[in-house]
């Protein structure tokens, strides 16, 4: 019986750590100094539904709008093939509440048999409790996987969890800083699912930690994190590499509505991965994780069941 090779994840530990301060201090930075490219959710803007008599295709819309002078517009469609929804950042020297209407006769002038189904102006006053209810939801969502895990394992487990998901969410938010594409709420819904595709992840690791700490008794930390890892292994590759295809196929094959979202999912998948396998483990050992924190309490005058 051959011995399973063991992949030493723990003795690159500190490139790992060193690689991932780097992408945190780039995000933060692009974050503080480009902001998010918040889109129409969060800042406000017009939406428009349209009914056309027969099938219309979305670019040929947008292309129409950005000919026009509508910068970026958000068209998709709503129901059926025949209705489409657009949506429109405020432009300026425009009254906001009639960029709708001029969207509407635009449209008209082009295809007369063009039925205006709704118009609606979405303020920045709503854009802004949007951004704050967002952030309250991660910040929510964090606090209960703290409690979470510090219950179901030990405190030091607690706070590598919640280091590896701040980690995955600043890596995932400096992405779409640094490349500027569109953060809206479909987006912020894939920010709150990678939180729990990432600890279910790290969920998985920590529980292997914890059974071989109580089997190997005689191996340090180390060896004991490592050993966990290259067990898991198989199961977190198989894991991200089926979930990655569905998001790829929904990225090139679901349209433009979904692209923020499957993009997002993406990066989350492939940073939560990382994350799970070398920053949740590196944080465990930088706070000093001991196996006398897990071994189960030794009984005193235990009684032994007799047979009957």
């Amino acid at each position: 019986m051959t011995k399973q090779k063991m992949i030493n994840f723990v003795g690159v530990r500190k490139i790992a750590v060193a690689f991932s301060v780097f992408l945190i201090i780039v995000s933060i930075g692009s974050l503080v100094l480009k902001g998010l490219n918040l889109g129409l959710d969060f800042t406000g803007g017009a939406l428009v539904e349209v009914a056309y008599p027969e099938s219309v295709e979305p670019e040929s819309i947008r292309k129409l709008l950005n000919d026009s002078g509508y910068k970026d517009p958000v068209v998709q469609h709503f129901g059926t093939s025949k209705d489409i929804m657009i949506r429109l950042a405020p432009v300026a020297g425009i009254d906001n509440h009639k960029i709708g209407d001029n969207v509407i006769k635009l449209l008209q002038d082009n295809n007369p048999n063009v039925v205006k189904n709704r118009v609606q102006f979405i303020g920045p006053q709503i854009g802004e409790e949007l951004r704050e209810d967002g952030g309250l939801a991660m910040l929510y969502a964090l606090i209960g996987i703290l409690i979470y895990v510090a219950l179901r394992f030990e405190m030091r487990f607690s706070g590598g969890a919640i280091f590896a998901l701040v980690h995955d969410v600043i890596i995932t938010l400096g992405f779409f800083s640094v490349t500027q594409i569109e953060f809206d709420l479909t987006v912020l819904a894939a920010i709150l699912a990678i939180i729990g595709y990432s600890l279910n992840d790290t969920i998985v690791v920590f529980d292997r930690i914890r059974e071989n700490f109580r089997i190997f008794l005689k191996q340090g930390p180390e060896q004991v994190i490592n050993t966990s890892i290259n067990d898991t292994l198989s199961r977190t590759i198989v894991t991200s590499l089926t979930t990655l295809v569905v998001l790829v196929a929904l990225f090139y094959f679901g349209g433009k509505t979904i692209h923020g979202f499957s993009l997002a999912m993406i990066v989350g998948v492939v940073v939560g991965t990382y994350s799970s396998i070398y920053i949740a483990s590196s944080s465990l050992l930088m706070m000093g994780v001991t196996k006398e924190a897990l071994l189960p309490p030794e009984k005193e005058n235990e009684e032994i069941d007799e047979l009957p």
